[in-house]
Formats: C-alpha cells, structure tokens, sequence
C-alpha cells in the first residue's frame, strides 16, 4: 500500500479496511485479517494496524472476540456508507462549490454534466 503523506497512516488504514468491507472482499460477520497478517500485508507497525482496529471499532464497524480477532459487524457495510457521505458533504462538497464560485459555474451546469455522466456510464 503507498501512504499519503497528508494523512494519518493509521486513517489510511481504516479507509483500506472499510474498502476491503465495501467491496465485498471481507464478509460480514467474518473475521478480518489478524493484525500481524496485515502488518506485513501493509508494512506497517503492529501498534499502528492496533490504533486502526480501535478506531473502526469504535465507529462499529468491527468488534473484538479477545484471542480470536476482530469481525465484521452486521451492518458495517451501512455505518461506512453513512461515513463516507458525511466526509462526501463535509469535506469534497465544499471544496467543489468553492471552485464553482471562483469558476462561475451555476448548480444547473453541473447537474447537466452529472446526468451526462450516469448516462455515459450506466452503459459500463
């Protein structure tokens, strides 16, 4: 995995976990790779892949069976959607309608250009 220097490792971490969730490469309700398999997986530290895991159980997304590992919640799957819509509005939106003002582009031309983009793609 190649880490963005703008970013925390360990956040990196989680977005590749919720990816591997998302993508339907880890199951619900199964158990996740260990922390050491993912350490290597990663090259990372054990302490970091650690603060990953706390993180994402905290968000409920994962939880812990002590001595056997970390699973996948029954809904994961939805607490990550819902998380990565609020960092959708909180964090992208903002930038994109700040270089709409500066560009002077109206909401109207942006919805064009997105219903061109579905059609585009509905076809892939």
């Amino acid at each position: 995995m190649k880490y963005k220097t703008d970013k925390p490792i360990y956040l990196q971490i989680v977005d590749y976990i919720c990816s591997q969730i998302i993508q339907d490469k880890w199951e619900i309700n199964n158990r996740t790779p260990s922390v050491r398999e993912l350490s290597i997986l990663l090259a990372v530290n054990r302490n970091t892949l650690v603060r990953a895991f706390d993180n994402i159980e905290q968000l409920g997304i994962v939880y812990n069976k002590r001595g056997i590992g970390f699973f996948i919640e029954e809904d994961a799957k939805e607490k990550i959607g819902k998380l990565y819509k609020e960092e959708f509005f909180q964090e992208n939106l903002p930038e994109l309608f700040e270089k709409m003002k500066i560009l002077k582009i109206s909401v109207e031309e942006i919805a064009k250009a997105y219903e061109e983009y579905l059609a585009k793609n509905e076809k892939k």
